[in-house]
């Protein structure tokens, strides 16, 4: 057993990504605790010691039990978010419920913002628990390679430069890279904004545009991510790193890409029911698309292929229509 600063996590999402980060943490934990909601899934990993959902090929550590009620997580010293955005404040206010200690530490890895306040997932942590020390971990890193052992690479962003150090300590692997960040708004924005633009390529792979065009749209892209982004409270230079154009493209060429299948599905001209349907998970970029839209308008920020995507999903319009808008929209010089 690793010297880790903590001796146990819960893990809150038994999901793939949640699935693959008990798989990084097992190794250096005494125990890890994957909290799910389905029952027979938990007791499939406490018996088979696999996850007969997501990475089911994969073998589990003995030391990794699962659950299904959240406030077990109560009494680890590290509290993973696996979760969908669009339930992480659900999930926070019920551990506050329960009496969760000022002194566990809050790791947020859900990529989005909040519709209805706009805020950030470390913010909707920091208002429930004004008190605790609260991070986020972002990346390029897929759930089917993390899990595999593949090398891999990811940031983790604090206020707290002396916690992002322990995370950092506690996670890093031979395989897996940490490094650190204090733009905790920069890390979150550039994993949140990304997952529209990677609906965005999807449609391109799927219409058949070709490489130039989808190369063109991601470099667009992260320009659009950074005026939006630093607009929004994070640094310019975080969003060239690995939670920002690291993420970016990863999840613009990527099969393991729930966005981008979305996407693709969308450029090959099925609905968006039916390419969510096919998926049969959650691609945060769906509902992220409304609300990074609303927070670009509100932001008064130049946002053309978020605009384009939200026209898409939410407004009906063609996808291809939609695609050739973009590129026959006025000649602007670069880097604008």
């Amino acid at each position: 057993m690793s010297d880790a600063p903590f001796s146990s996590a819960a893990i809150i999402g038994s999901g793939s990504f949640g699935t693959a980060l008990a798989l990084l943490l097992a190794p250096k934990l005494e125990q890890v605790l994957l909290i799910g909601r389905d029952a027979d899934v938990a007791e499939t990993i406490n018996r088979e010691h696999r996850n007969p959902r997501y990475l089911g090929d994969i073998p589990l550590p003995e030391n990794i039990l699962a659950g299904t009620e959240n406030p077990a997580a109560i009494g680890h010293p590290l509290i993973v978010f696996a979760v969908p955005t669009s339930v992480t404040r659900a999930v926070a206010e019920e551990l506050a419920k329960a009496g969760l200690p000022e002194h566990a530490i809050l790791l947020s890895c859900a990529k989005g913002i909040e519709r209805s306040t706009g805020e950030r997932m470390s913010e909707i942590l920091r208002e429930i628990f004004p008190n605790n020390p609260i991070a986020a971990l972002s990346g390029p890193n897929h759930a089917e390679e993390l899990a595999r052992g593949l090398a891999s690479c990811a940031v983790i962003g604090s206020d707290d430069f002396d916690l992002a150090v322990r995370l950092q300590e506690a996670i890093t692997l031979p395989h897996f890279r940490i490094y650190t960040s204090d733009d905790l708004a920069g890390m979150e924005l550039g994993g949140a904004v990304k997952n529209v633009f990677a609906i965005a390529a999807g449609i391109a792979h799927g219409l058949g545009l070709g490489d130039n065009a989808v190369a063109a749209l991601v470099t667009r892209a992260l320009a659009e991510m950074t005026r939006l982004g630093t607009e929004l409270g994070g640094r310019a230079e975080t969003f060239n790193g690995l939670s920002g154009m690291g993420d970016l493209l990863v999840t613009c060429y990527s099969n393991h890409s729930r966005n981008h299948r979305v996407g693709f599905a969308l450029g090959e001209g099925k609905s968006l029911d039916e390419a969510v349907s096919v998926l049969g998970m959650v691609a945060e970029g769906v509902p992220n698309t409304l609300s990074i839209y609303d927070a670009a308008r509100k932001a008064h920020v130049r946002t053309p292929i978020i605009d384009a995507v939200h026209s898409i999903l939410y407004g009906g319009k063609p996808a291809a229509q939609a695609m050739q808008e973009l590129l026959t929209r006025d000649p602007r010089p670069e880097p604008e």
